[in-house]
């Protein structure tokens, strides 16, 4: 009889966090369980724990992930443009709101009152918003971000995170308030943070 191999994955706590995604994606995170994501891996019902105490846990690292490529995709559409001009605020809010859109459970998610939020978790949602933060003070004429940055940065994540609400839930498209929202938001940008003086 041959001996059987030692269990063996990859990066098991990153297959397991794809698998977590593609659920939270498919059904919401309401409808996620631990047991779904170790089938949707190819792992037993235990492996997951190798790497995550309870459900809780799994749900934050699907918000961590959602958080740090939202981050990656507000540097690739911010990519040689430059730091606070109009052009790069306006590509922010694009994408923030095309992120929504594209993956509403995962947005949602990224967003809940977790029960357990790691820091890692807060730390990625803080790099999003730096991002923006740094073409404000930048538009501003500040050599960092201060609390009138952050006060001035307010207004335009808001009215962004709001938009992005409204579209999922199906308040703002083309068969509710069908304008252009590219417009909008350029015209906000241009007169929330008209640049230093």
């Amino acid at each position: 009889m041959a001996e059987r191999k030692p269990y063996h994955h990859g990066d098991l706590k990153r297959v397991l966090v794809e698998a977590s995604r593609a659920l939270v994606s498919e059904k919401g995170a309401a409808q996620f369980s631990v047991a779904q994501a170790a089938r949707q891996a190819g792992v037993s019902t235990a492996a997951p724990y190798r790497h995550f105490r309870d459900r809780e846990e799994m749900l934050d690292a699907v918000a961590r992930d959602g958080l740090e490529r939202l981050a990656e995709r507000f540097r690739l559409v911010t990519g040689g443009l430059e730091l606070g001009s109009v052009e790069a605020i306006l590509r922010i809010g694009l994408a923030y709101i095309d992120f929504a859109v594209g993956d509403p459970a995962v947005f949602r998610l990224m967003f809940a009152e977790l029960q357990q939020k790691s820091d890692g978790t807060c730390d990625a949602g803080e790099a999003c918003h730096m991002h923006l933060l740094c073409h404000v003070a930048a538009r501003m004429g500040r050599a960092e971000v201060d609390e009138e940055v952050f006060a001035a940065g307010l207004p335009l994540w808001t009215m962004v995170h709001g938009i992005a609400f409204l579209k999922l839930d199906g308040k703002f498209g083309e068969d509710c308030m069908p304008v252009a929202l590219e417009p909008i938001l350029r015209n906000a940008v241009e007169r929330l943070l008209p640049g230093a003086p």
